[in-house]
């Protein structure tokens, strides 16, 4: 096709490169199918350091993505949060990838780095430590020191990134588009919509200006509470490929040494650490998306940091309202109810109502009369989905992947750790706050001026309609088998509404005339209507 040679010449060295790795890992058949085998000899072929035929199929496409570049692992950590769409062997491996890669040398950063401060390093940090705290494949960290003896962190995009990026994000993209044509079996994937949050994602930390706007926004949610803690951003440092703030101390709540030895309470952390979850998601309806551990930090007086809000998740209102619905099903063990969220999210219309409603049993059963592990939990709830051919939205997936996590990091402090019991006050908390006097007038307010606006179009539409009538501007085409027999049937149908209308019209119209003429009158004449109206619809009936 003429537009996939126009891709290919735009960008025919990266799609080689693609092609070529993707052979080289034995990912074979999606090169085939996608017609890019002939390109593959334009690249220098990467021969794997490892032997590739005794590796499965999803091991070769987890090494494959990893030697792409991060356009290609976020897309594989997007599909590893996704058990409700890719089978738990696909979903383990994908687990493993990880952006760390090899540190870009110092001489090769500084050059970005003063182009963005608009100065040398020395001149804007009183220190400045050119070996990075880490190393990612978007971004590398350093550890510096302001002038004002401020300890900083500084974190730096990775030069030539976005013209990559760009580049797979152009041609996934592509080839998304000639999936959904062409193998229409792979819809429940939701292709275009799994590019669509990738592309949200990746433009999002290519833009470190974003990250720290995100970052801001969680601080305000907890701005008054001295237990959570959120790094302050230095503006006058911050462009879209430097950011700088504030160097938070803490432990990584799975270093139970060092959290021993600082004398944490590690039960009273796990509860806070899901209050602010909890409170993030659930009422502000803004959360972080990826609490792992190296993003969670313990403080002293077991105070919690967050940090790297590169990707943030929302939540709409009705989104968290149906969450609500499914923790309250799952706590009172109601299959139906279950079922009822899980259609209302998928928004299915053609699902095997029978096989949904034994899985949604069978899943109850499961749970049933144990402690709950709301990872394992909201797993195995994904995985239900998937077995019904549903999927999950992309903003209810991101958040399950945080509850997922968090429940993980609480579990490494806390292994008694519940999170449903956990959940408690802030559960609570939201449902006083949704069924109150005033959130129920909120709610009747909003569907109030939504029927005040379709009420407001209503004369219009009728106007319109009228005018096309009179203009004979209104035409229907109805292409059916029978059609002659369907209009019989209309003309039928038009005839009983017209001796209804008759004898409607003789109740509510003519029935106080008769009145006035005295009781018999009205009765001779009224029965007399009311006979030959009934005679004639029965007969209208019969007629077919």
């Amino acid at each position: 096709m003429l537009k996939t040679a126009f891709v290919a010449a735009r960008d025919r060295q990266r799609l080689s490169e693609i092609a070529a790795v993707l052979i080289g890992f034995g990912v074979t058949k999606v090169v085939e199918r996608l017609g890019l085998g002939h390109l593959a000899r334009f690249a220098k072929r990467r021969r794997p350091h490892v032997d590739v035929a005794r590796l499965s199929q999803p091991q070769r496409v987890r090494r494959a993505i990893e030697a792409l570049g991060p356009t290609f692992i976020k897309l594989g950590q997007i599909l590893a949060s996704r058990p409700d769409l890719l089978t738990p062997e696909w979903t383990e491996e994908l687990e493993k990838l990880h952006s760390q890669v090899r540190p870009i040398a110092w001489d090769k950063i500084r050059p970005q780095l003063e182009a963005d401060l608009g100065a040398p390093p020395s001149e804007i940090f009183a220190e400045f430590d050119t070996v990075p705290l880490a190393a990612a494949s978007i971004a590398q960290v350093y550890r510096a020191r302001l002038m004002s003896g401020e300890e900083v962190v500084v974190k730096v995009l990775r030069p030539g990134l976005r013209k990559v990026i760009e580049a797979d994000l152009r041609l996934l993209a592509h080839a998304t588009r000639i999936v959904v044509d062409e193998w229409p079996e792979f819809g429940r994937y939701q292709p275009q919509e799994q590019m669509r949050h990738l592309a949200a994602g990746l433009y999002g930390e290519l833009d470190l200006v974003n990250e720290a706007r995100n970052c801001e926004t969680i601080a305000a949610i907890f701005a008054d509470r001295d237990d959570i803690v959120i790094p302050r951003i230095h503006w006058e440092f911050t462009s879209e490929r430097v950011l700088v703030q504030e160097f938070i101390h803490g432990i990584p709540p799975n270093d139970h040494p060092r959290l021993d030895a600082a004398g944490i309470d590690k039960v009273k952390v796990a509860q806070k650490g899901t209050d602010a979850f909890l409170n993030m998601a659930l009422i502000e309806g803004v959360f972080h998306a990826d609490p792992h551990p190296g993003n969670m930090l313990v403080m002293p007086g077991n105070r919690i940091g967050f940090i790297d809000f590169g990707i943030i998740g929302r939540l709409s209102e009705r989104r968290r309202t149906q969450l609500l619905m499914l923790i309250g099903a799952m706590l009172k063990e109601d299959s139906d109810g279950l079922m009822a969220v899980l259609l209302d999210w998928t928004g299915s219309s053609n699902p095997d109502l029978t096989k949904l409603e034994t899985s949604s049993q069978a899943f109850i059963n499961r749970h049933a009369g144990s402690v709950l592990n709301f990872g394992d939990l909201l797993t195995d709830f994904m995985t239900m989905a998937r077995e019904n051919d549903l999927a999950m939205p992309t903003d209810l997936a991101i958040l399950f992947k945080g509850l997922v996590t968090a429940d993980g990091v609480m579990r490494h402090l806390d292994p008694k750790f519940d999170l449903f019991t956990a959940a408690g006050p802030t559960v609570k908390s939201k449902l006083a706050s949704q069924f109150s006097i005033k959130g129920i007038s909120r709610k009747v307010e909003a569907v109030g001026a939504g029927l005040f606006g379709a009420a407001s179009e209503l004369p219009t539409l009728i106007h319109l309609m009228l005018v096309r009538l009179k203009q004979g501007r209104v035409t229907v085409e109805i292409e059916l088998k029978g059609i002659e027999k369907l209009t019989r049937g209309i003309e039928r149908a038009a005839a009983r509404i017209a001796v209804a209308l008759i004898v409607a019209a003789f109740a509510t119209q003519l029935a106080p005339r008769f009145m006035d003429l005295g009781t018999p009158a009205f009765i001779t004449v009224g029965a007399m209507v009311c006979v030959i109206g009934i005679g004639w619809l029965v007969l209208l009936g019969r007629n077919k």
